[in-house]
């Protein structure tokens, strides 16, 4: 029987599960840019604001709860 989770276990997997939604928001915004043939600065750019909105949707809903 598994017992139930300690709080340092919770702590890692609310990081990795934050740290993940960061990622996922900021590579697909660099994706999105890719169909219109984006230079390489315009793709960084769109990786680097979708990664800071990543960042401010997970603050948003940290302090929301």
């Amino acid at each position: 029987m598994v017992g139930p989770l300690s709080d340092e276990d919770r702590r890692s997997g609310h990081r990795r599960l934050q740290t993940g939604f960061v990622v996922l928001v900021g590579l697909s915004s660099g994706l999105i840019t890719l169909q219109t043939d984006p230079t390489i600065l315009l793709f960084l750019g769109a990786v680097l604001g979708g990664t800071i909105l990543g960042i401010a949707l997970v603050t948003f809903l940290y302090w929301s709860s």
